[in-house]
């Protein structure tokens, strides 16, 4: 049948004519449609229950494999830089080991009252009080609060403040508050809590 045959029977076809029976007399135009469909249908099928989900695993499988590469790079550099970071790890040790030196143990508290009663008077002040409050404990060490007042010039305040930073032990100035005691302005009240800390090994 010649193309022109075909279109010919094509134009002339009613689709309710159509008789799945008997398929195998429909004119050939319409029996490459129907493959057509019929293909489509196939392979789009075959997509959605088949393929789509894998798509998806292969997804999760990228993401999966992105991480583990991550992962193991991670690794890979901290087995390069073993050494390294054991040394590191000696080095913090060592630097926490002096500074628990650095904080007293309870016997020394009294060491450290005079150590600061000392350094006041020999900034020129006058001493007004050096009270330890109650001790408050922390993770792996308790901090000592002491209450000191003390008077005397700025200059005198700005020494003692310096001196205590310089003490041996670890010792930290807070909540300062400075008033001047006199109508000249030269006479200064100063009231600060200084914070030393007990290393609580073993408790």
């Amino acid at each position: 049948m010649s193309l022109a045959d075909s279109l010919k029977s094509l134009n002339e076809f009613d689709i309710n004519d159509l008789d799945v029976n008997n398929a195998g007399i429909w004119p050939a135009p319409i029996k490459a449609i129907v493959v057509l469909i019929i293909v489509g249908l196939i392979v789009g099928g075959g997509y959605w229950f088949f393929i789509k989900d894998q798509y998806v695993r292969l997804e999760q499988v990228e993401r999966t494999e992105t991480d583990l590469r991550q992962k193991y790079e991670q690794k890979a550099y901290q087995v390069a830089n073993l050494e390294v970071f054991k040394a590191q790890m000696a080095e913090m040790e060592e630097t926490f080991g002096a500074l628990v030196r650095q904080l007293p143990s309870e016997t020394e508290v009294p060491g450290l009252l005079e150590d600061i009663t000392n350094t006041a008077l020999g900034s020129g002040l006058s001493l007004q009080e050096v009270k330890l409050q109650s001790e408050q404990k922390r993770d792996f060490y308790s901090e000592l609060p002491i209450n000191i007042r003390v008077s005397g010039s700025y200059h005198e305040l700005a020494t003692f403040v310096s001196s205590v930073a310089s003490l041996p032990r670890i010792v930290t100035l807070h909540d300062l508050t400075i008033k001047p005691t006199g109508g000249d302005g030269e006479q200064l009240d100063m009231q600060v809590v200084a914070r030393t800390y007990r290393y609580r090994a073993g408790e």
